[in-house]
């Protein structure tokens, strides 16, 4: 009793003193998703009917799943699978197994097994296909799986006897994408396992009948279904694609889908005959019917030529394409595509016509007295093959007269890359090429003059076809003519009168089409250099020049002659004689347009005269080693600087940018590298002038003068190296790093400057904090050139970094101000090649005084033509900006169809602009600019999306803004009051 009662007194003071423990601690709430699967399995079983199913599943579809939801969610489609009767719920659920099965992050094995399953049990043929299709999802996600790999296989072998043309063409893909030439399988579809090197696999006999994925391949061109047929192709180039070297005895096999019933199944054929000619182009094939021997890859040509004359015009395109693939060709079977004439053993065979001229010169012919005694000697058996199919004669001259306009575009573009290959064929293709300049589509006027111009250093125009050529310049399309004035710049003519007419056709186009000043000068600079010995002649003529009379001067603001100008001076170049035939108001023309058109007067050394402005030491022979040797010079001395604050280290940098910035000006070739060095070491002079000792021992209220001036030296430093960043292309790591380091300058000279200029240490905290992250971030971009910037200001504040992150705003203002002045002159290493993005607005010119007049509050086009160099993503980053007098400003963003690429790192923006303004008292002009925008974020993707430093997130605040680039264009306008 006692016992008992001293339990319940022990019970009822536990109760007592646990009471408090209980309720002390708070109650968590826990935050979970809604289960996907959970979901998915009531909507399921709330379907009444297949087509309730459907609408769910659909529903389903649309939504994203998280990667480890997906296996439940699977299950959950699994379990109403085998529920279901319907075969489209079914194949819906099978589709979206292999949807869920491309889930980022998700691993597809975990689901393979129950996948298989579902094979064991389904009917539908539909379904079967559907399923795999998710299979070969499963197999591309899981590569290097072999074992999984091997078991797909094993389905897709059993499956390949199925009646449904899409369950052995899903099954044929599957072989495509996972099978392997080294895997054999037996009869049963058990395989032998990659994995199992140097044995044989479990279970498989010696004995037994093994074959491997490629030879089953093959079986199935000869299938009954053309799409199976087109599907075995594609499996054969699928496992071409993946480095697996198909075997040439389907050589035979893929020719004779050459005549297949259907466009697809022989047009993939074209791609298989190509390939195996690729691989095997000096097997020898022996000729159906005839003793002779071919080698494969002409055997195979003559096959793909005779493809251009198909039914079908996708098989035309793609053999017309495939054939300019085919460089490895003989020189006879190429240019017998050219030649429609009919071909024996590649011996032309004479007509009815030519054989009865030699019997009546040879006065044999026929009496009639005995019967068939004119009949042919030599019977041709127009169906029998020979060494070049007939239909292969004349391919070309096929593909350039067939009706659909992409054919004719495929076989202009097949010419081109055979010519290129072959000088002599270049020669022999050029009057077909010429004849497409006169195409009824626009599309194939252009590529035929493109085509021309890249195979132009191989040819002669010759009078005939330069007349051809030049009547394209009455094309209304502006790009039609642009292309031809650069096909005429780089080709040869073969007289006198092609330049006269060449000189003549040029300036009527230049009469009909004023805008193409531009193009047509340039295009007569061009003419002139290469063809100096045929323009002498024509110097008195093209001058009006008269050996005892004199004549009257011409007027140099007529465009026509300046057009003549250009063609003689440089010509004159290089023909030294020339100049005796000058007038003196040539010379006198010829310096006003060596100032004003320096681009397109070369310089000339004219006798008895002194020597032509920008004739120097710099622009001789090996100028650019010269200046090269002199940049490099300019650099090294900067080099031997260790303290910016003496004087005369400032004025070494003072001179240095100017010789640099003089140095961009005299040799094109080195300005982007010059102006580049020149404005980096522009940046360290305003940095060393920021940290002159007088600032920083004065109170800030007696050099407000100074604090302003460094204020504005730290914003123009930061433009600076955005300049350097953006504007300049070939930069290497190296030197992104040195402009990195430059802005970590300038960032923190503001923060020091913001410290002096501030009272309180709240307005620091986030300053500080955002310069640290910086500083971090600089770290972990540029962990590899570190090792470079030891004594340098990033490199002392690494050192720091355990302080920076405790100390105090005002400690941390202190330890920079100190660095900044403690850290040396950091070294610029120039990367082989640097050039800079320019841009030239050649429309509007700026220079009339005539304004545009329009109703206020409508609008007016301006037409805006400029000329990018090396503007990378020209479409995303360039942009017009138009500058009105009352300090509005446009920026407009051109449409990507408005920039064109006639050449590597050029482009052309041809656009309009669109004004409106409200009514004004006077015309005004207003500046029309062009901008590069940059992103800071863009460029970190960009850079270092291979290195160490991938996957790092670019800070938060990415620093976006535009770059002025090109000289800007004023333009009179006068909004007009609208009428009442």
């Amino acid at each position: 009793m006692a016992a008992h009662l001293k339990k319940r007194v022990y019970e009822e003071f536990s109760k007592v003193v646990q009471l408090p423990q209980e309720e002390a601690p708070a109650k968590k709430l826990r935050l979970t998703k809604p289960s996907k699967s959970a979901a998915l399995h009531i909507d399921l079983c709330k379907a009444s009917n297949p087509t309730d199913a459907l609408q769910y599943l659909l529903h389903f579809a649309r939504s994203s799943v998280e990667a480890e939801s997906v296996e439940g969610v699977v299950r959950i489609l699994l379990e109403h699978y085998y529920k279901e009767q319907d075969n489209s719920v079914r194949l819906k659920i099978a589709s979206l197994i292999g949807l869920l099965s491309k889930t980022q992050n998700f691993n597809p094995e975990s689901i393979l097994d129950d996948t298989l399953n579902t094979f064991n049990t389904e009917k539908s043929h539909q379904v079967l296909a559907q399923l795999l299709d998710t299979l070969l999802v499963i197999g591309t996600h899981l590569p290097e799986s072999l074992i999984v790999r091997h078991r797909l296989i094993e389905v897709a072998y059993k499956h390949l006897s199925d009646t449904y043309f899409g369950v052995r063409n899903k099954c044929l893909q599957l072989l495509g994408c996972l099978g392997n030439v080294d895997t054999p399988l037996n009869k049963d579809g058990q395989g032998l396992v990659p994995a199992v090197i140097g044995g044989s696999a479990p279970g498989v006999s010696g004995g037994v009948c093994v074959r491997d994925a490629q030879s089953l391949i093959s079986d199935y061109f000869a299938d009954q279904d053309p799409r199976v047929r087109t599907a075995a192709i594609k499996a054969m180039l699928q496992l071409h694609e993946r480095g697996l070297k198909i075997q040439q005895t389907i050589y035979d096999q893929a020719c004779q889908l050459l005549c297949d019933d259907y466009e697809q199944v022989r047009s993939a054929a074209v791609q298989m005959v190509w390939v195996l000619s690729q691989l095997y182009p000096e097997s020898i094939v022996p000729i159906p019917s005839s003793n002779e021997q071919v080698r494969l890859v002409d055997d195979s040509f003559g096959k793909i030529s005779h493809m251009v004359s198909d039914g079908s015009w996708v098989v035309r395109v793609q053999a017309a394409k495939t054939l300019g693939n085919m460089l490895q060709v003989s020189p006879h079977f190429l240019e017998q595509t050219l030649d429609k004439k009919l071909m024996s053993d590649l011996r032309r065979k004479r007509t009815a016509h030519e054989r009865a001229k030699e019997l009546y010169t040879s006065g044999e012919f026929s009496s009639g007295r005995k019967w068939a005694d004119d009949a042919p000697k030599e019977k041709v058996d127009t169906s029998a093959v020979n060494l070049i199919a007939s239909g292969a004669c004349g391919a070309f001259v096929h593909g350039l007269e067939d009706e659909m306009y992409e054919v004719r575009i495929a076989a202009v573009d097949a010419l081109s890359a055979l010519a290129q290959s072959s000088a002599s064929f270049a020669e022999k293709c050029l009057d077909f090429l010429v004849d497409m300049f006169n195409d009824e589509i626009e599309e194939v006027r252009l590529q035929s003059i493109h085509v021309l111009r890249q195979i132009s250093t191989n040819i002669t125009l010759r009078e005939d076809q330069l007349d051809t050529v030049l009547a394209v310049l009455e094309d209304s399309s502006r790009d039609i003519r642009e292309a031809l004035h650069e096909l005429l710049c780089f080709t040869n003519v073969s007289t006198k009168e092609c330049i006269q007419l060449a000189l003549l056709e040029l300036l009527k186009n230049l009469t009909k089409y004023p805008t193409d000043r531009n193009s047509v000068w340039k295009c007569l600079k061009f003419l002139g250099c290469r063809h100096p010995t045929l323009v002498l002649p024509l110097v008195p003529e093209l001058l009006s020049t008269h050996p005892y009379f004199h004549t009257p001067e011409p007027d140099m603001d007529d465009p026509a002659y300046i057009a003549v100008l250009v063609l003689v001076f440089n010509a004159a170049q290089s023909c030294p004689t020339m100049t005796a035939l000058f007038s003196d108001h040539t010379f006198r023309h010829y310096t006003y347009l060596r100032d004003s058109l320096s681009h397109l007067v070369p310089p000339l050394r004219l006798p008895g005269r002194t020597q032509a402005p920008g004739v120097s030491g710099i622009e001789g022979s090996g100028s650019v080693e010269s200046a090269q040797l002199f940049l490099q010079q300019s650099l090294s001395r900067i080099s031997t600087i260790h303290n910016l604050q003496d004087p005369g280290s400032q004025d070494l940098l003072n001179f240095t940018i100017r010789d640099l910035q003089r140095l961009g000006e005299l040799q094109t070739e080195l300005a982007g590298a010059a102006d580049f060095s020149a404005t980096y070491l522009r940046c360290q002079l305003l940095l060393t002038k920021a940290l002159q000792e007088k600032l920083w021992t004065m109170a800030v209220p007696l050099c407000l003068k100074h604090n302003a001036m460094a204020t504005a030296a730290a914003k123009q430093m930061l433009e600076e190296t955005y300049k350097l960043e953006f504007l300049y292309s070939g930069l290497e790591n190296r030197q992104v790093a040195t402009i990195h380091h430059v802005r970590l300058q300038a960032k923190a000279l503001q923060l020091v400057l913001t410290a002096r200029t501030r009272r309180g240490v709240e307005p620091l905290i986030s300053v500080c904090e955002k310069f640290l992250q910086e500083v971090e971030s600089f770290q972990r971009l540029f962990v590899v050139e570190l090792p470079h910037l030891q004594e340098s200001f990033v490199g002392k504040l690494l050192d720091l970094s355990p302080k920076l992150s405790a100390c105090k705003p005002g400690e941390l203002v202190k330890i920079l101000q100190t660095t900044l002045r403690q850290s040396g002159f950091l070294n610029l290493q120039l990367p082989k090649q640097v050039q800079r993005a320019s841009a030239t607005i050649i429309e509007p010119t700026g220079e009339s005084d005539n304004p545009l007049r329009f109703t206020s509050g409508l609008v007016v086009a301006l037409d805006i033509d400029a000329t990018l160099e090396h503007v990378q993503d020209p479409h995303n980053t360039v942009k017009v900006q138009v500058l009105y007098p009352d300090g509005q400003s446009h920026v407009i963003q051109p449409k990507p169809g408005d920039f064109r690429s006639p050449g590597p790192h050029r482009h052309r923006l041809i656009t309009q602009v669109y004004l409106s303004h409200s009514a004004w008292t006077e015309a005004c002009q207003i500046e029309v600019r062009l901008l590069l925008a940059y992103s800071s974020s863009r460029l970190c993707k960009a850079v270092w999306s291979d290195s160490s430093t991938e996957g790092l997130q670019p800070a938060e605040g990415a620093t976006e803004g535009t770059i002025s680039f090109g000289k800007p264009v004023k333009v009179f306008i006068m909004p007009k009051p609208a009428r009442r």
